[in-house]
C-alpha cells in the first residue's frame, strides 16, 4: 500500500489505474431485470473524480459531512468515494428509513449536503425545515435542477472534469461516518480515519482470501459497514472484480448469479444462508457453482447447522467472521488454514489482541464468561461518536475497548459468542447465551427461525423465553413444543429450556439481517421499543 497517500478514494480508483489495472472491471452492475453494465477502474476514477469536483463546485469543503440516501445503484459508489477524494465526511443512509431516522442522522451530524432520489427525497421535503445545515440536495434521477438547493446529478456530473488532484490525505483524516442503534438513547455516530484503509485491505486479502482473478459479491446494503468496508474499499484497494446486484432476495436468482457471473468469493449474512437453507435442496442441484471458491458470512452469530449445510448442499465451508461499525473492519474469524468449530466466531486476526474481560477489569482465563472486549489501537478503529465523546471514552477501559458483547475463549483460542451484555440470560445464577438457545432450536426440522430473550422472574431472576418462526406446513401443537423443551435440555442442559416458546409469523430484524431481541423484549414486556429505524418494514 502507497503509504505517502492514504486517501481511500484514491486507493480504490486511481491507485488501480496506476497500477495498470484501468481497463479492468471494476464492478459489474446488475440490475433488477438482471441486465449488466461494466464499470472499469478507469470509469470509475473518472467519474468519482467529477463527483469531487462537482463538489468543489458546489462550495463543500474538506471535512464537511454528506450522506447518500439511495438503493443499491452505481452513484452510491461513485458519491462515496468522490466525497472521500475530496476528504469529506461520507455517511450512507438506509434507504427505507423513516422521516425520525433521517432528523436523527441528517440533522445530528449537521450534514451540508445529501445525495438522493426523487422518490426518497418526499421524506426529506417533510422534515426539510428541520435541517437548517443541509444545504443542498442531489437527486441522481432528474435532468434538470428543481431549484437553486435541489440539483441534477446528471448535470452536475456534465458539467465537472474528469480530472481532480486528489489531496495527500493523512492517515487520520476522518473518513467514513455510520450511525449505529443501541437499546436505548439515540443512534451514535461512528466516525472512523482514512488510516481504516490499511486493516480493510489486509482482512478483504487474508480473511476473504481475495486473489488478483477473483469475482466478488458482497451481498450487504451499502447502508450498513460491511456494505462499505467490504462492499467499497477492501476489494476495490486490492483491484478486485466485483458484482453489484440492486435485487432483493430470491434463491433461484442467487445462485443463477452465482452461476453466471463465475462469482468465486461470496460475502453474506446467517439469516440470508437460513433462508437458502430453507428452500428445497434439489434447488442448488440445478446449477454448477465450481467457481465458487470461498464463503463468508457476516452479521450475527454463524449457526452451527448451517455450516453443516453449507458442506451437504453446496459442498463448501462457510466461514463466520466477526467485527462491529465501531471497529471498522473484521476483528475476530475462521478463515482458510483453521479448522472450523462450528459454532465459534475463530482466532483473532493478525496483530488484533482479543480479551475476555470480567466487569471489574480483571483479565479472565480459557472457558471463563466476560466481556469479549480488544485492545485498542488497531488501524480501523473508530475515532469517535461524532458531538459525543463521553459516549466513546465510556467505551475504553484501561485500554480495552469494551464490545458490549459477551464470549468464552477455549484452550486453541477459539472465541465463541455469548450474546450482547443486554442479551445474556441469568437465569437461577447460571449465564444462558440466547444465541445457544437459538442455534440449538434451529436443529429442529419445524423451526425456520428462532429468537431468544430474558424476561424477569420472580423465582428465576431472568427466564427463557423463546419465539419460533415454523417452516410452511408445520403446525405448532403442544406436542411439538415439548419435543423443542426436551431438545434443548438434552443438547445445552435444563438450566437454558424455555419457559415460554410462542409462535410467530416472523421476527422482527434490521436490515442487515440480525435478530433485534431488543425489539421482541419490549413487545413481550409490553414496553417501548426505543430506535427501530432500522427495523424490516415488513415487521
Amino acid at each position: 500500500m502507497s503509504m505517502e497517500n492514504f486517501n481511500i478514494g484514491y486507493h480504490c480508483t486511481g491507485k488501480q489505474c496506476e497500477l495498470g489495472r484501468g481497463g479492468k472491471v471494476a464492478m459489474r452492475w446488475i440490475g433488477t431485470d438482471f441486465e449488466r453494465r461494466d464499470y472499469t477502474f478507469d470509469d470509475l476514477n473518472r467519474t468519482t473524480n467529477q463527483f469531487a469536483n462537482a463538489l468543489a463546485g458546489l462550495g463543500v469543503r474538506r471535512g464537511e459531512v454528506l450522506f447518500t440516501f439511495l438503493p443499491k445503484s452505481p452513484e452510491q459508489f461513485v458519491a462515496f468515494l468522490g466525497s472521500l477524494k475530496a476528504e469529506c465526511i461520507t455517511g450512507t443512509l438506509f434507504s427505507n428509513f423513516g422521516e425520525d431516522a433521517l432528523i436523527d442522522r441528517i440533522g445530528a451530524s449537521e450534514a451540508c449536503l445529501l445525495v438522493t432520489r426523487k422518490s426518497l427525497y418526499r421524506k426529506i421535503e417533510k422534515v426539510r425545515d428541520r435541517l437548517p445545515a443541509l444545504r443542498m440536495v442531489i437527486l441522481t434521477d432528474i435532468q434538470e435542477d428543481l431549484s437553486t438547493d435541489v440539483l441534477s446529478w446528471s448535470r452536475l456530473m456534465a458539467g465537472a472534469s474528469p480530472d481532480f488532484a486528489v489531496p495527500v490525505t493523512d492517515p487520520e483524516t476522518p473518513s467514513v461516518l455510520h450511525y449505529t442503534s443501541g437499546s436505548t438513547g439515540k443512534p451514535k455516530g461512528v466516525l472512523h480515519r482514512h488510516r481504516s484503509l490499511v486493516k480493510q485491505t489486509q482482512t478483504a486479502r487474508d480473511i476473504l482470501g481475495l486473489r488478483d482473478d477473483d469475482i466478488y459479491w458482497c451481498t450487504a446494503d451499502q447502508g450498513w459497514v460491511t456494505g462499505t468496508s467490504y462492499g467499497i474499499i477492501g476489494p476495490w484497494s486490492l483491484g478486485i472484480t466485483q458484482v453489484h446486484f440492486g435485487g432483493g432476495y430470491d434463491a433461484r436468482n442467487w445462485m443463477e448469479l452465482i452461476e453466471r457471473e463465475k462469482v468465486s468469493v461470496w460475502y453474506t449474512a446467517p439469516t440470508a444462508l437460513r433462508m437458502l437453507l430453507r428452500e428445497e435442496a434439489s434447488l442448488y442441484g440445478e446449477f454448477n457453482l465450481k467457481e465458487l471458491r470461498h464463503i463468508c458470512s457476516v452479521g450475527e452469530p454463524l449457526n452451527p447447522e448451517v455450516i453443516t449445510w453449507g458442506r451437504e448442499v453446496l459442498g463448501k465451508d462457510i466461514f463466520d467472521t466477526w467485527f462491529q461499525t465501531e471497529t471498522g473492519a473484521i476483528m475476530i474469524s475462521n478463515r482458510p488454514g483453521l479448522a472450523i468449530r462450528p459454532g465459534s466466531m475463530g482466532i483473532p486476526y493478525g496483530d488484533v489482541k482479543a480479551g475476555v474481560i470480567a466487569d471489574d477489569g480483571t483479565e479472565l482465563g480459557v472457558g471463563a464468561q466476560g466481556n469479549l472486549c480488544l485492545r485498542s489501537g488497531w488501524e480501523s478503529m473508530f475515532i469517535t461518536y461524532l458531538k459525543n465523546e463521553s459516549a466513546y471514552q465510556s467505551k475504553f477501559r484501561n485500554g480495552w475497548y469494551m464490545t458490549g458483547d459477551m464470549a468464552w475463549r477455549d484452550e486453541d483460542g477459539y472465541y465463541w459468542f455469548l450474546g450482547r451484555s443486554d442479551d445474556v440470560i441469568n437465569t437461577s445464577g447460571h449465564l444462558v447465551s440466547p444465541f445457544e438457545v437459538e442455534s440449538a432450536l434451529l436443529e429442529l426440522p419445524e423451526v425456520a427461525e428462532s429468537g431468544v430473550i430474558a424476561a424477569p422472574d420472580e423465582l428465576l431472576f431472568e427466564k427463557v423465553v423463546a419465539f419460533v418462526q415454523l417452516h410452511a406446513g408445520f403446525e405448532y401443537t403442544p406436542e411439538l413444543e415439548l419435543k423443542m423443551r426436551i431438545h434443548v435440555a438434552n443438547r445445552l442442559s435444563s438450566v437454558a429450556t424455555p419457559q415460554e416458546i410462542f409462535q410467530v409469523e416472523a421476527l422482527p430484524k434490521n436490515k442487515s439481517g440480525k435478530i433485534m431481541r431488543r425489539v421482541l423484549k419490549a413487545r413481550y414486556l409490553g414496553e417501548e421499543m426505543g430506535d427501530i429505524s432500522t427495523l424490516e418494514e415488513r415487521q
